[in-house]
């Protein structure tokens, strides 16, 4: 099958090489150092899943239309590369590989011919230099759409990713999108003070910090009507009974995710975004927290303080320190 991936960072770069060893004709989009070094050494991924060296189609837009689409851009660049490729990719069918909400809405706002899918990633992979990626932790996606069951296309779909790493199709997505979301309240701390998230999570004052932002934000989508899928050992049960729990033990949540980790430094997605000098997607994982806190007539002044945080260390190009953040987060 002709793949087009949008977007070569550590998930694109992860699931191109992955796809090609598995015999897809991969074409990728990149930008800059990245996309030199695609076009002169290709793709080299190691880690989880093996060493794989790709050697894949490159350009800063795709060439060629394929016959799927895996969109793996930040949430803040998607509606500009989709938009980019609307007139090429327009009734093929797509793949949002995305943290937040809003990615698969977007897609199909963007492609009115297109049937649009979303797919989780629970991979943790450090993209350490241009063309370079290394999982750090290997992980089943999960692939569906909407509040129903898993339709035939999602299914096959899923097949066909399987045959090059680990993906099921899921019911009840948007629930299994919001569980992710919770998952993602790892980034912002690790990201904050410059450190991997084992780090963070290691240190009991910073664990209370990440377990508040992940009972708040199970708090608002709980307020916002959501039925939490299944993923990663966190389901609906669970997360309700985490956010009736004081935060002292609810601190077993992060750990528990800590140790899945293993001991291989898990910086986060948007701790990568700052160390490479990019802007981060923390408007769509915290603040996509506070403005679904805002429709149901809350607050959520954990997720509102990591936000603010996060943007104050884009503009300042340094981490800071565990007390200003101990200091400036309500918990």
């Amino acid at each position: 099958m002709r793949i087009g991936i949008i977007g070569a960072g550590a998930l694109g770069g992860t699931f191109a090489a992955l796809l090609a060893r598995a015999g897809h004709d991969v074409e990728v989009t990149a930008r800059g150092a990245g996309l030199a070094a695609i076009r002169e050494g290709g793709i080299r991924l190691s880690g989880g899943y093996g060493d794989a060296h790709a050697t894949v189609s490159a350009g800063e837009t795709l060439a060629a239309r394929p016959d799927l689409v895996l969109v793996c851009t930040k949430a803040q660049d998607a509606a500009t590369a989709i938009s980019a490729h609307a007139a090429l990719i327009d009734g093929v069918p797509v793949v949002v590989v995305q943290n937040g909400l809003d990615g698969v809405a977007t897609a199909a706002r963007l492609l009115p011919r297109s049937s649009c899918m979303g797919l989780l990633s629970i991979i943790a992979a450090n993209y350490t230099e241009p063309g370079t990626v290394r999982v750090t932790t290997p992980a089943t996606s999960y692939l569906g759409r909407g509040d129903g069951p898993a339709d035939a296309e999602c299914v096959e779909v899923a097949r066909v990713l399987s045959g090059a790493v680990p993906v099921v199709a899921v019911d009840g997505f948007r629930g299994a999108q919001w569980t992710k979301l919770i998952v993602n309240m790892l980034n912002a701390v690790p990201a904050i003070v410059g450190e991997s998230v084992q780090d963070v999570v290691d240190d009991r004052r910073l664990r209370r910090v990440v377990a508040a932002s992940m009972r708040e934000a199970v708090r608002v989508g709980i307020a916002r009507g959501i039925r939490f899928g299944s993923l990663q050992g966190l389901g609906d049960r669970r997360l309700r009974l985490f956010a009736r729990l004081p935060l002292a033990i609810g601190q077993v949540l992060p750990w528990a995710m800590r140790v899945r980790m293993g001991g291989v430094p898990n910086l986060g997605s948007t701790q990568q975004s700052l160390r490479r000098g990019q802007p981060t997607e923390i408007d769509f994982l915290n603040g996509a927290v506070v403005r679904e806190a805002s429709a149901a007539g809350l607050d959520a002044p954990v997720s509102r303080a990591l936000t603010a945080l996060v943007h104050e260390v884009e503009r300042r190009g340094e981490p800071l320190s565990r007390e200003r953040l101990l200091a400036d987060v309500p918990v």
